[in-house]
């Protein structure tokens, strides 16, 4: 844990943090407003004691309450991870400035976060779909994405097609080993 890091990000970005720093092994975590994600990603990215060069992930969150952007960054000039929180966005319409400026690698991650959780990165010049059929309509990954064969079903709603069981068609019945073939539908 790089505690100088901590010290430096209070520092630099003391204004823009929404709670405390939360360093735990090799990670530093901080949580931001989604308005001030281009501010933060630039400090971080341009100041020179800090220097965080390499954007390895961005993930999309859905609390059920809000979404999130969670960006991870790495520097050389510490040995602690950054987690960056962009906490609080509105699950109705979700949206948060793109980091294109910065990294032109986030445009891919960027398109994965749209395409599972619906959150619009302002100024991405690509966003579409990446892994589902351009016409799909849902989120795959958000809260209130349900199956059909859901298990947050009710009991009553009968057994789920997945948990039925089923005897391959090639096998006899064999009563004295409990295998009787199910009638044809």
């Amino acid at each position: 844990m790089d505690r100088n890091l901590k010290a430096r990000l209070e520092a630099r970005l003391g204004g823009y943090l929404r709670g405390p720093i939360y360093q735990r092994h090799d990670e530093t975590e901080i949580r931001i407003e989604p308005g001030s994600i281009p501010d933060v990603l630039r400090i971080l990215h341009d100041v020179v004691d800090l220097r965080f060069e390499i954007l390895a992930d961005i993930a999309g969150v859905d609390t059920g309450e809000v979404m999130q952007v969670v960006y991870h960054l790495w520097s050389p000039m510490t040995t602690d991870w950054l987690r960056i929180v962009a906490d609080g966005i509105s699950r109705d319409d979700p949206r948060a400035p793109s980091a294109t400026f910065l990294w032109i690698g986030a445009e891919w991650l960027e398109r994965e976060a749209y395409d599972m959780y619906g959150i619009i990165f302002e100024g991405n010049r690509d966003l579409r779909r990446i892994f589902m059929p351009p016409d799909y309509t849902s989120f795959p990954l958000r809260k209130d994405f349900l199956l059909p064969d859901d298990a947050a079903r009710s009991p009553g709603a009968g057994v789920r097609h997945v948990e039925r069981t089923h005897v391959p068609a090639d096998l006899a019945d064999d009563p004295a080993a409990g295998i009787r073939r199910a009638p044809a539908s």
